[in-house]
């Protein structure tokens, strides 16, 4: 991996991370257009430049987050079926899922449900904000996560759908889904880091860092932009572009 191949993949989470569109599954298949090999390396490269994304979050809702404390307990509620999950699967899933074959089904199937979703969706409206969650809720949010293990599904897609499924307006189920990810980035970064930091290289860290700050800006961008976005819009669009995406990828990587 190249210092410019870290700058493309940095733009590619930052801008992704918080779309419905899978950040895993496009660092996997920008990977696989850049001629980089899915190594150890490489799965922990794509894990720990999301962290960078996560901290625009932490900048941009920092005075929220600092004094409301009933919001952590949702946060923290909805984390822990995500964090089991990861914690049980984490070896199964670096070995087995970071594949460019499954990110494209994943994909496809995940665009067809969130246009399925979001038809249904406009006869319920939900009407739920945040603060009105109870824990059960929380949970179940955190249950829907947690099939984000499987690269391509897509975390923030699977959270947004799990919130409005409880209630939440598409703006607040958006919001949550960004908060959400705190806890849920910073468990698996720190994992994957306490599994494989010794293995990497000095020059690799180097890259690591390169990919964070430019994953950070990146996301800042992508994170105000999908607020505007949904606030006007349903989520149909991303469906439609995750098919798109995973037909043409279904015959590139034949």
């Amino acid at each position: 991996m190249s210092v410019l191949d870290a700058i493309i993949l940095g733009i590619v989470e930052g801008l992704t991370e918080f779309l419905p569109i899978s950040s895993t599954g496009h660092l996997i298949l920008a990977s696989s257009l850049l001629g980089i090999k899915q190594t150890p390396f490489t799965k922990s490269f794509e894990i720990i430049i999301q962290l960078g994304a996560i901290l625009s979050v932490l900048f941009l809702y920092f005075n929220r987050l600092k004094r409301d404390f009933e919001l952590w307990k949702r946060i923290i509620w909805a984390f822990i079926p995500t964090g089991v999950v990861g914690f049980v699967l984490y070896k199964l899933i670096k070995q087995y899922l970071f594949n460019p074959h499954i990110v494209v089904y994943s994909l496809t199937i995940g665009g067809i449900i969130i246009i399925a979703v979001e038809f249904l969706f406009e006869k319920i409206k939900p009407q739920k904000q945040i603060n009105q969650l109870n824990l059960k809720q929380s949970v179940i949010i955190g249950l829907f996560q947690s099939l984000a293990v499987v690269p391509g599904t897509s975390r923030s897609a699977s959270s947004i759908i799990g919130a409005m499924a409880v209630g939440l307006t598409r703006k607040e189920a958006v919001e949550f889904s960004f908060l959400l990810a705190i806890p849920t980035m910073f468990a698996a970064t720190g994992y994957d880091i306490l599994k494989s930091g010794i293995a990497i290289s000095s020059h690799q860290w180097h890259l690591i860092a390169i990919g964070f700050i430019v994953s950070f800006f990146s996301a800042l961008v992508a994170v105000k932009g999908f607020i505007g976005f949904v606030s006007k819009y349903t989520l149909k669009s991303f469906g439609v572009y995750r098919i798109i995406i995973g037909i043409i990828f279904l015959f590139v990587l034949k």
